[in-house]
């Protein structure tokens, strides 16, 4: 019976000690934000920042899950934060750039975008930016601009097709027709369910058949 005693204790031990290590494991807000738990991603960082308000990686997560969930303003207020307590760090640059986008401060947002490509040209959210400039330009009429960001966009990531039927549409704006024809081909070729690309080339098919 005695053999039998002490790995039956150490087994019990080695339990209580993974529960007590997983009961004092502290929640993690970037987890609930990527498995799209955004208000609970909140809530842990309001509770790190209300800790140690120096906590960069809080502010840049708060900011993320309070964009996710539309709350602009509030999502300004912690990425000005986040900015004065590391003036360089290039996810605050681009939260406040895709803030300013959604508000629709288009040349505020451009800066920060623009500050970003400068500071990271490879960072992980390279292409988003570009997206969004080139969102910009197309809200401002300055089509050939867009087309120069959108273009890099679908460097980064190829397989997005609404991105190619959007660098289609600003193709199609500034009257080049047939690198438009090709984009939106592409779109197609990528979700042939598009409809916004489908209009697109018979918009197209219609221009060219008319000239």
């Amino acid at each position: 019976m005695r053999k039998y005693f002490f790995p039956a204790v150490c087994l019990l031990l080695s339990v209580l000690s993974f529960n007590i290590h997983a009961q004092a494991r502290p929640p993690d807000a970037l987890a609930e934000y990527r498995a799209g738990n955004f208000e609970r991603s909140v809530q842990i960082c309001r509770d790190e920042i209300a800790i140690n308000p120096n906590n960069l990686e809080s502010h840049v997560v708060i900011c993320w899950s309070l964009i996710r969930l539309n709350r602009f303003e509030e999502a300004m207020r912690y990425a000005r934060a986040g900015r004065a307590i590391h003036r360089f760090d290039v996810r605050i640059t681009q939260i406040l750039g895709e803030i300013n986008y959604y508000l629709g401060r288009n040349d505020e947002a451009l800066q920060f975008f623009q500050e970003y490509a400068q500071s990271a040209p490879e960072g992980a959210r390279i292409d988003q930016v570009y997206y969004f400039m080139g969102e910009i330009y197309i809200r401002q009429g300055k089509f050939r601009h867009a087309d120069i960001a959108l273009s890099t966009a679908v460097h980064w990531v190829p397989g997005n097709a609404a991105w190619w039927v959007r660098l289609a549409y600003t193709r199609e704006s500034a009257g080049e027709l047939s690198s438009a024809m090709e984009a939106y081909e592409r779109a197609l070729s990528l979700n042939s369910q598009l409809s916004d690309a489908q209009r697109g080339i018979e918009r197209i098919r219609r221009t060219m058949g008319a000239q």
